[in-house]
């Protein structure tokens, strides 16, 4: 009987993603583009998020939106109906978005052309964050009706994340929440970490968000 050979697949994936991910930074670094993963749990308020930062991003910031969702194209048109040149990503059943999809949506959209590109992701706390998209920073919304224990349940996720946005605020009142739980919770992970604790329904703490990330794209093209 011959020896059976064992290929680790997930890891020659891993390896293959992760140059065609330092070929993307590469790329964008040369055009002064910076790049930005915003990941979450469905129904957190990433697009909701998005249309808030245009807002407050100011005419100065040149902005392109890659939308990516299993279907549909729903959030790119949202989006565009703004002025924002926006491209969807149909991932046909992937959880996830790699470095070699994003590349090809930062072809579609001519990335060369912006200082700023928002990649929305895939909703989903598990693959995404395994995934290097070739992003400068990544970002993560928690909505407090998802509840404080999730940095429990899916710590890669925060302890990869550059930014966490604590979304949905305003229900604090009605739920059982536990604000410094999270914290200590999320910096036992990453202290590294920026807090931002938002309502994208009200706009509190927008400007703070903003503010940061004005500051980013500043210095990425300095």
């Amino acid at each position: 009987m011959e020896d059976v050979r064992l290929i680790e697949v997930k890891e020659e994936i891993m390896a293959d993603n992760n140059q065609v991910a330092q070929s993307v930074r590469k790329r964008l670094g040369n055009t002064k583009t910076l790049l930005l993963n915003l990941m979450s749990s469905p129904g957190s308020g990433k697009t909701s998020l998005i249309l808030r930062t245009l807002e407050n991003l100011g005419a100065n910031i040149r902005l392109g939106v890659i939308e990516a969702d299993i279907d549909s194209q729903v959030d790119a048109e949202k989006v565009a109906a703004r002025g924002i040149a926006a491209i969807q990503l149909r991932t046909g059943g992937f959880c996830h978005l790699d470095a070699t999809m994003v590349t090809q949506g930062l072809d579609a959209i001519k990335a060369e052309d912006f200082d700023l590109i928002i990649i929305e992701n895939v909703g989903n706390l598990v693959c995404p964050a395994e995934f290097d998209t070739g992003a400068h920073k990544n970002v993560m919304i928690l909505s407090v009706p998802e509840g404080d224990d999730k940095p429990l349940k899916y710590p890669l996720m925060f302890s990869i994340c550059n930014v966490l946005l604590i979304n949905k605020i305003d229900y604090l009142a009605l739920s059982d929440f536990d604000m410094a739980a999270l914290r200590q919770r999320v910096l036992a992970l990453n202290p590294a970490i920026k807090i931002f604790e938002i309502s994208c329904k009200t706009g509190v703490g927008i400007a703070q968000w903003v503010a940061w990330l004005k500051k980013e794209v500043s210095d990425f093209s300095s």
